[in-house]
């Protein structure tokens, strides 16, 4: 079949150091508008991640602009077609830290990790753990990213950021170190940071699923086989599919009906933002609010997007 999608979507991140970084924020940002791109890219003393959009010629062109600069020679870029842009703005933004740990004593996840598991390895594994307790799944994302869609089999952390990670691996999971661990995320970037931290708090068996579910779902062998529902994905597309044996299963409902539905919307009251699952019938006769008081909010947005349209 012809693939006739003329945009891309990248997803990439490389743990390096970059010195003033800041600067390096403000001249890529310049660089990426000049592009035409559009996105979200966090820049880091330790290195920099992003997820941009764009047509083939100019993502094409800031992949070879990246690979050109001796830093980023080897990054790996994430591809997939899109049929538009998938974000509405670019930003490049200075942080910190690339994900928000912020760990007393942090580490170089270039030095000290987790073992990097293959497509193939990964899914021999996931098919022993449906049978030795002494293997644990781990999901390193959010609450609302596991609900969307997960492993089968893998433990869901009861956590809102990924900062509140440690937290509840040392109350749930401290006494089984000894434990085979296999955690994911979505692009790989978390599990880069926090494979690390369970090895230096003292996990002896450490593992991560290497470029995190999105090459999952394009391995050609394991076909996203052992995975249910869809993945939450941080751009305008919100959901993707990755099982490409079965399809994706919706294990979600919508917030208003409850009719089985996967759509994310933000709650149109700006100063609620709640994000919740919609069908489309119930985003339009709610106005995307996730409540009465939110629907009837002098600044909902919804009603000002559509006053524009009107007009």
């Amino acid at each position: 079949m012809t693939n006739n999608k003329q945009y891309r979507v990248l997803l990439f991140y490389k743990y390096v150091q970059i010195e003033d970084h800041e600067y390096f924020a403000k001249k890529h940002l310049k660089f990426c508008k000049e592009l035409g791109l559009k996105g979200r890219i966090l820049v880091a003393e330790e290195g920099i991640n992003g997820t941009v959009s764009g047509t083939i010629e100019q993502t094409e062109a800031y992949m070879k602009h990246m690979h050109e600069d001796v830093r980023f020679h080897d990054i790996w870029f994430k591809i997939d077609e899109a049929e538009g842009h998938t974000f509405k703005k670019m930003h490049v933004r200075p942080r910190s830290e690339l994900v928000t740990l912020k760990l007393e004593d942090d580490h170089n996840p270039n030095e000290v990790g987790g073992k990097h598991l293959s497509a193939k390895e990964w899914n021999e594994l996931l098919k022993q753990a449906m049978e030795d307790e002494d293997i644990i799944i781990l999901d390193t994302r959010n609450d609302y990213e596991y609900e969307l869609g997960h492993f089968r089999g893998a433990i869901r952390p009861d956590i809102k950021s990924f900062r509140e990670l440690p937290e509840w691996i040392e109350e749930n999971l401290g006494d089984k170190k000894d434990k085979k661990i296999l955690t994911y995320c979505t692009g790989g970037i978390r599990c880069e940071k926090f494979t690390g931290y369970m090895v230096n708090q003292g996990y002896k068996d450490v593992n991560q699923l290497h470029g995190g579910i999105v090459s999952y779902g394009k391995d050609s062998e394991a076909q996203g086989e052992f995975w249910d529902g869809k993945c939450f994905v941080f751009d305008d597309r919100l959901a993707v599919d990755i099982n490409r044996t079965s399809g994706a299963t919706i294990l979600t409902n919508c917030h208003y009906c409850g009719k089985p539905e996967y759509r994310y919307v933000n709650c149109a009251n700006p100063e609620c933002d709640y994000l919740h699952i919609s069908c489309k019938e119930c985003e339009e006769r709610n106005h995307r609010s996730c409540s009465a008081k939110c629907k009837e909010h002098p600044e909902n947005l919804y009603r000002k997007e559509n006053m524009k349209q009107e007009v």
